[in-house]
């Protein structure tokens, strides 16, 4: 199964590295093929709302930047996990940007299930990204929704939540039923 995992987080011992982490490691662990990318990393423009990507016809963004290198692997995942700490009550601002250019090609083509870890350092700021994973991103998709975790960064890196994670990595097989 190919597996996408996008960190959204610029810290690289933080807590969404630590789950992203044990996750891409359980996943691995069970043969499975995962892509990690580093989004707060990356060259990835806000979406310019200008149409370009539907007008055409083609589905493709006119801005070339890293994105390019996101869409085929979007389209070809099984399963995405987005991954983010939480900044002023919702994803990082990089991953914002890569969620809003996934609209030139619209709903990812082989995505079966999605998943969703969020960190911060505070308890109870999940709930916006929570609504835009479940409108606008695993509900508009129609996949399978494999679960929200959500922690602060003390219990990121706890031994239970990785211990979790690695174990969603490892039974992605049945859990996805692929």
């Amino acid at each position: 199964m190919k597996v996408l995992l996008l960190n959204g987080s610029a810290r690289k011992n933080g807590g969404t590295a630590t789950m992203s982490e044990a996750f891409a490691r359980g996943a691995r662990e069970s043969g499975h093929e995962v892509n990690v990318l580093d989004i707060a990393q990356m060259n990835i423009h806000g979406c310019l709302g200008c149409e370009g990507c539907h007008a055409s016809g083609s589905g493709k963004c006119v801005q070339r930047d890293d994105m390019d290198l996101v869409y085929p692997l979007w389209d070809s995942a099984d399963v995405i996990i987005v991954a983010s700490p939480v900044y002023y009550g919702s994803f990082s601002g990089q991953m914002h940007c890569l969620i809003h250019r996934t609209y030139a090609g619209d709903k990812p083509k082989k995505c079966k299930a999605m998943a969703l870890f969020l960190c911060s350092g505070s308890r109870g700021v999940y709930e916006a990204s929570e609504r835009i994973y479940h409108g606008f991103m695993q509900g508009y998709y129609g996949v399978q929704d494999l679960g929200v975790f959500e922690a602060t960064t003390a219990v990121a890196k706890s031994e239970d939540m990785t211990a979790r994670l690695t174990e969603l990595g490892q039974t992605l097989s049945q859990r996805v039923g692929m």
